[in-house]
């Protein structure tokens, strides 16, 4: 979509400011965007008042004339617009008004450069182009125009009052401006590809706020992509109720593709919701708690109620798995309202072993759930979501318990799959829906179930695929995807805790978000002050503003797999520990008792140690740096030699290591 308003320098200086305020006017209105308000538009007579100003003082001293101007540019991941783009010559000068404010603060600097972030990364036409972020804080006294060398594309921020801004429009374009490059064209960026990838907090409290998803999110992929996975089970819902068919779907997709986005667009569409109810269910605790305080914290911003009203508000939706369970199972006859019910992680759902131990029912959660879902007369869907090779918990059934169950107990439902989950993949941990496919249930293959790139980084596929090569010990694999496709994904790897996070402080910009992973049975991390035991407040850590000590800017309190699964950061810090080691070109697993390592044996509790590490390494939007301790010769818990094979084995993966 684009701009509310576009014009060259020239003509914006001649118009009358009324007229450029009724276009702003008329295009908010007619957008449905934005809820005009009196407000606003005092503020853009004030904006529109310093920047005719400050460019004909401008246009005193150097030549402007070809360059254009932006009022009201959307950013639609963040469901907002910025408020003034310059077009100057072959750089982007973007500027965040604060009219009225006399100070500069932190939240509204990193306001300012997110908006240039997100064009450098999801803006087609200002791919490459240099970008300047601009906070213009018309009373503030003091003012700062920075300089830098650094190799990005995003410059640092300008902090500038009205009186200061033509000096600084004109310092930014003689630093960065390069004459040899071409001419941005104004027409071509204003009506560029966006190409937006929301996190799963952006993209919930979206669907939330009564809006589709796809407004803020478009894939990079051609097929696979969220919008045609949502279709293919939206049509195939409306295929069982034509045909009264009981049908499970099961939705697979490389880490971070959006398989939870996919379910929560899929279960809160509008047509969806015409004759019929649905459910979102998970059995990941730290997902709906980040999740629900998102959705509240933004409702209460948005309809400025209390925050204890707003959490009453969206409690609604999204659900804990076990819950629903606990009120449908129990009770043989009991029919829920619910025609969909979209199950999140399913295949960590429980084997009948641990539901038997923890509540005392000897059925699987499968097999449960589909004998709950059964009971309803003529259709009935199930939207699994598969995250594969992620089963981290004693008692976690895995994909086979699905198949082996709608075989044995309910052949009579339909099953749609895609074909990598049909014959497993690297996404899928490589694991099948079946052994052997069986000759008794209706099986219908569908490409568009499987989410082939990711909504957390470009490269995911690839991520994942590196990961899955270096933990299944095929380093020249792995190698040859690290130098051949992740170019622009940095991984590295550090034995320094220090260099380790300053590396990370490095890449934090605007609300970037950074933090610390490691592994729950990582237990003497805690001699380097880090102790995966601490209780985390998952909620605070994922969302509270770097100024916050719980926060995970910080970078004091490391987080799990247990709490970061479903969710990411833009950059992590995968802190290895003593648990998992690599020696004699082998891995070895350890559980920490007591005081001293112990071996692990069994081949299910190995199995869910390295998909313990590959939820951790798989966590990252942007990029990610692995810490390996350097260990201690005085301690018998953290020797030297229980790390430095890890260290050795990643620089034969192609990691590059900081010192």
């Amino acid at each position: 979509m684009p701009a509310y308003y576009a014009n060259n320098i020239h003509s914006f200086l001649k118009q009358n400011p009324n007229n450029i305020v009724g276009i702003l006017t008329a295009k908010s209105s007619d957008s449905g965007f934005y809820q005009q308000k009196h407000s606003q538009t005092d503020s853009w007579f004030i904006e529109i008042d310093v920047l005719q100003n400050a460019l004909r003082e401008l246009s005193a001293n150097i030549d402007i004339s070809n360059w254009h101007i932006l009022l009201e540019y959307p950013i639609p991941r963040r469901g907002k617009r910025v408020d003034v783009i310059l077009l100057a010559q072959d750089i982007i000068l973007v500027l965040e008004f604060k009219s009225g404010s006399s100070q500069y603060t932190t939240t509204d600097c990193a306001q300012a450069e997110d908006y240039c972030l997100d064009l450098r990364d999801f803006h087609l036409e200002s791919h490459k182009r240099i970008i300047v972020p601009f906070l213009v804080a018309t009373n503030a006294k003091k003012h700062h125009h920075p300089i830098s060398n650094q190799d990005d594309f995003v410059k640092p921020i300008y902090q500038t009052n009205k009186y200061q801004l033509p000096t600084a429009l004109q310092v930014a374009f003689q630093t960065y401006t390069r004459p040899h490059q071409s001419a941005i064209s104004p027409d071509k960026w204003n009506n560029s590809s966006y190409e937006p990838t929301p996190t799963i907090i952006e993209a919930a409290q979206t669907l939330y706020a009564g809006k589709n998803v796809i407004e803020i999110s478009r894939s990079h992929a051609e097929e696979g992509n969220l919008t045609l996975t949502t279709s293919a089970v939206l049509n195939a819902i409306e295929q069982a109720k034509q045909n009264n068919q009981k049908l499970i779907c099961f939705i697979t997709g490389v880490p971070g593709a959006g398989k939870t986005l996919a379910g929560l667009n899929i279960v809160h569409n509008h047509d969806l919701h015409e004759d019929t109810l649905g459910v979102f269910l998970s059995g990941n605790r730290p997902l709906v708690k980040v999740l629900s305080e998102a959705l509240a914290r933004d409702y209460k911003n948005r309809e400025d109620i209390k925050i204890s009203e707003a959490r009453r508000e969206v409690s609604t939706f999204i659900q804990g798995v076990h819950h629903f369970l606990d009120e449908y199972f129990t009770v043989p006859t009991k029919i829920p309202p619910d025609k969909v019910v979209i199950f999140d992680e399913a295949q960590r759902a429980w084997n009948a072993e641990h539901s038997n131990r923890k509540f005392k029912r000897n059925y699987s959660e499968p097999e449960m759930m589909l004998s709950i879902m059964d009971r309803h007369p003529g259709w009935a869907v199930i939207v699994a979501l598969i995250g594969g090779g992620q089963e981290i918990n004693n008692g976690e059934a895995g994909l086979p318990e699905w198949g082996k169950t709608i075989t044995n107990k309910f052949p009579h439902w339909h099953i749609m799959v895609s074909p990598e989950l049909k014959h497993g993949h690297h996404s899928t941990g490589g694991q099948a829906l079946f052994k052997q496919v069986p000759n008794n249930v209706i099986i219908q293959e569908n490409d568009h179930l499987h989410l082939k790139v990711s909504i957390r980084s470009y490269k995911a596929e690839k991520v994942s695929d590196f990961f899955f090569n270096l933990l299944s010990i095929a380093p020249d694999k792995a190698k040859l995807i690290l130098e051949n496709e992740l170019q622009e994904y940095p991984i590295y790897f550090s034995r320094s805790l220090a260099t380790t996070k300053n590396w990370l402080k490095q890449q934090q910009r605007g609300t970037r978000r950074i933090g610390i992973v490691a592994s729950s049975g990582a237990r003497r991390l805690k001699a380097y002050g880090l102790n995966v035991q601490n209780d985390l407040s998952v909620e605070q850590w994922f969302l509270n503003p770097p100024s916050d000590v719980r926060s995970s800017y910080y970078l004091e309190d490391p987080a799990t797999e247990f709490a970061v699964q479903g969710l990411e950061l833009d950059w992590t810090a995968v802190c290895w520990g003593g648990d998992l080691r690599f020696i004699n070109d082998s891995w070895t697993y350890k559980r920490f008792s007591g005081t001293k390592w112990q071996d692990v044996h069994k081949k299910t509790r190995k199995a869910y140690m390295l998909n313990k590490y590959r939820v951790l390494l798989t966590r990252a939007r942007e990029g990610l740096i692995v810490w390996v301790p350097p260990g201690d010769i005085k301690d018998q818990t953290r020797l030297p030699q229980f790390y430095d094979g890890t260290a050795n084995y990643l620089k034969q993966c192609g990691i590059p290591e900081i010192n």
